[in-house]
Order: C-alpha cells, then sequence, then structure tokens
C-alpha cells in the first residue's frame, strides 16, 4: 500500500488492498490473486480469485482461513460504517 495515498483511498479500496495483501502472503502463486469489488448501495461484495492448486490455503481446514479473512475485513468495515462480504470464487 502506498502511504502517500493512504489517506486518499475509500474505504472499499482499503478492504480490497486488504483481502488481496492476506491473500498474497498465503498462496504459492500470488500472481494469480485477483479481488474484484462490486459496491452496492447498502454493501460491498469482495470477490476473492486465486489460482486453483492455492483455494484449499485460502479456504484453510474446515474454512477456519476464510473465517478469519472475512473476520478481519468485517472489522475494518464496521469501523467505516460499510457492510463486507467476502466471497472465494
Amino acid at each position: 500500500m502506498n502511504s502517500a495515498k493512504g489517506s486518499q483511498l475509500s474505504a472499499e479500496q482499503l478492504m480490497k488492498e486488504l483481502v488481496e495483501t492476506i491473500a498474497k502472503a498465503l498462496v504459492d502463486n500470488p500472481e494469480e490473486v485477483k479481488v474484484n469489488e462490486i459496491t452496492g448501495e447498502a454493501s460491498i461484495i469482495l470477490e476473492l480469485k486465486v489460482a486453483p492448486e492455492d483455494m484449499g490455503k485460502v479456504i484453510g481446514k474446515q474454512g477456519r482461513i476464510a473465517k478469519a479473512i472475512r473476520t478481519v475485513v468485517k472489522a475494518a468495515a464496521i469501523k467505516e460504517n460499510k457492510r463486507v462480504s467476502v466471497e472465494i470464487l
């Protein structure tokens, strides 16, 4: 994240970068990590796409890592008074 632009980024961009940074740290193919942002009236959906062989690393055993990612993003969203959903595709 560019600290010079940090204060100018929207809440949506910050959460998108947050998901992207976490995912890239977990996978073997960080260049394949893509986060698509869909902004609705009341909520934001962040679609996380990773290489097929990295899906297990992002989801984790019994979905624990996916749940942790969603929890961190929800905490950031609450601070910004937004509703965010993270979908792993």
